[in-house]
Formats: structure tokens, sequence, C-alpha cells
């Protein structure tokens, strides 16, 4: 199976370092989903959430407040501003995460419908992997 070497990075260090299937990035001009074999680009991210496919079928989720991707065949490399993993192996931890990741959107972001989005795309996905 071929797959994507992907890395989200802050100015804090690496938030994530893996190889994946696909992820699924928040563009400027809307979400968009990287594959391997995907086209060279550089595209500016906005507030929203990384919607990441493992090699096992699960699914990972960085919330970013905005930043930049450089996508090529075989690679991804997201340099963000700021980003929260969520993650956890508690639903007390899931939730201090999910907490995190609507203040770092809230925080980048003054589109209620772009909040709700994100919110609700974090939420889903959270619940999925409980």
């Amino acid at each position: 199976m071929e797959t994507l070497k992907l890395e989200v990075v802050t100015p804090e260090g690496l938030i994530f370092s893996n190889n994946v299937k696909d992820v699924t990035l928040p563009g400027s001009e809307g979400e968009f989903g990287v594959y391997p074999g995907h086209a060279s680009l550089v595209s500016l991210l906005q507030a929203g959430v990384i919607d990441i496919e493992l090699e096992n079928g699960k699914h990972e989720v960085v919330a970013i407040n905005w930043g930049h991707a450089k996508v090529d065949e075989s690679s991804v490399t997201v340099l963000a501003d700021g980003a929260v993993s969520i993650a956890g192996d508690s639903e007390s931890e899931i939730a201090n995460s999910l907490e995190n990741a609507r203040k770092l959107i809230e925080s980048m972001s003054d589109s209620d419908v772009a909040i709700a989005t994100a919110t609700a795309k974090i939420e889903s996905i959270a619940r999925s992997r409980r």
C-alpha cells in the first residue's frame, strides 16, 4: 500500500509525524484531500481541522489556527502557527484536547460558520474513536 509521509510542525516543535493513507487539509479556498502521487503544490491553510487517515484505517485529528502546506508525490509538510492534536486514552483527555482545539480555532477565525464546522468535525471524529 502506498503511503504519504505527513509532518505537522509548529514553532514549538513537531506535532505529528507518520506515514498515512491520506490527509484532508483546510485550504484557504476550502478543504482538499491529498493521496500518494498527488501533484506538487504549496497552499495557504486557514483555521480548521487536519483529518489524517492512518495506515490502519483509523483517523487522527489536528486542529490548526493557520499555516502553509507543502505537498509532493510522497510527502506533506504542514507548517502551522499553532496546532492541537486531538488525542488521548481517556474521555477526559479527549475532552481537554477538544476544548484546547476550540480555543485555538476561535482565536483565529471571526466566522461563526468556520468555528461551527471545525468543531463539528473534531467532535465527530473524536466520537468515532471512543
